[in-house]
């Protein structure tokens, strides 16, 4: 026991270089197991500390306490260093090189028929039109009643519309935003109202849901010519200057006179909407005095402007959500 002792110094040279030689933490921790472990060097010689006599126990005791303490604090330092270098490797492997392009993320682009919605609304805001809003489940009354369409008029029918409980529909037009806007008002006044609309019909041109815009403006002394000038000015922003519009006689309970609007398009009139003056009996409804005042609504279908501009042969192109079709509008 003795000479072990005096070898203690031998002992943490070895122990020192075979910590320093350890290139990696699991190689550390064996070393560490080999001299500090259980079973290891340092630990046996503490066990036999007890085969001593009184007087040469506590010299030998302390001197291998010491011993291990060093050992154990050579230990901390290289595990230290070692775990600093594999993070500074980590680091370098992942290193970004800021001076390299980036990768360009995929760009996506509008809807087409929020394009054209946006288009059309930029246009009459710049006639001084007011964008007016309104919800998309409607009281009967604003939408059938309050603009002149009765109980029995076949718009009614269940095959047309979408009828909720409670005296509420899915809204078949934007015209209910006509009444919601003028009630409580008195001109003069010009609005549209974009949206959504419902109605039970489907086809290559037809889908249960799609966007309209509604035009109306009410003034004293305005004139059907007032509102052919107007869709002019519209059309030749949205089709070009060359384009020639149509209106062709029609009826709509809630204006007086009407007409169906076309417009040229390669050779062809195409239908574009409907139009007229607001029917004196529908301004009376929102409390606008009809004997001082007239004005004129138009509407047309935002989906099928959006399907001639851009060449789409079917509506359900529109909003089946292929964006395979859409990347290429």
């Amino acid at each position: 026991m003795s000479t072990e002792v005096e070898n203690l110094s031998e002992l943490e040279s070895q122990a020192r270089a075979a910590l320093e030689a350890a290139d990696g933490l699991q190689a550390l921790t064996e070393v560490r197991a080999r001299f500090l472990g259980r079973k290891g060097s340092i630990s046996t010689l503490l066990r036999r500390i007890g085969e001593l006599d009184s007087g040469e126990r506590a010299r030998v005791g302390q001197a291998v306490n010491a011993s291990k303490q060093r050992i154990e604090e050579w230990f901390q330092a290289r595990r230290g260093a070692l775990e600093a270098a594999g993070q500074a490797r980590a680091l370098a492997r992942q290193t970004l090189d800021v001076t390299l392009p980036g990768l360009a993320p995929p760009r996506g682009h509008l809807h087409p028929v929020t394009q054209i919605e946006r288009e059309m609304t930029e246009f009459f805001s710049g006639l001084g039109f007011s964008i007016e809003l309104g919800p998309e489940v409607e009281t009967e009354y604003n939408n059938f009643e309050a603009l002149n369409i009765p109980a029995d008029h076949p718009a009614r029918d269940m095959q047309d519309t979408f009828f909720v409980d409670g005296g509420y529909v899915l809204r078949t037009h934007t015209s209910p935003v006509q009444i919601r806007a003028m009630s409580g008002r008195q001109p003069p006044f010009r609005f549209i109202a974009p949206g959504r609309v419902f109605r039970h019909d489907s086809d290559a041109t037809h889908y249960p849901m799609f966007h309209q815009i509604e035009g109306f403006l009410v003034d004293e002394h305005v004139t059907f010519g007032d509102l052919k000038g107007v869709l002019y000015a519209f059309a030749r922003r949205l089709v070009g200057s060359d384009v020639k519009l149509r209106f062709r006689a029609h009826f709509f309970p809630f204006t007086e006179p009407s007409a169906e609007m076309d417009f040229s398009w390669r050779g062809d009139w195409l239908e574009w909407g409907g139009c007229g003056m607001i029917h004196p009996q529908v301004l009376e409804n929102c409390g606008i005095d009809a004997e001082r005042y007239q004005g004129f609504a138009f509407g047309m279908g935002i989906d099928r402007t959006a399907m001639l501009r851009f060449g789409i042969p079917n509506i359900h192109l529109l909003f089946d959500g292929d964006v395979r079709v859409l990347e290429q509008i």
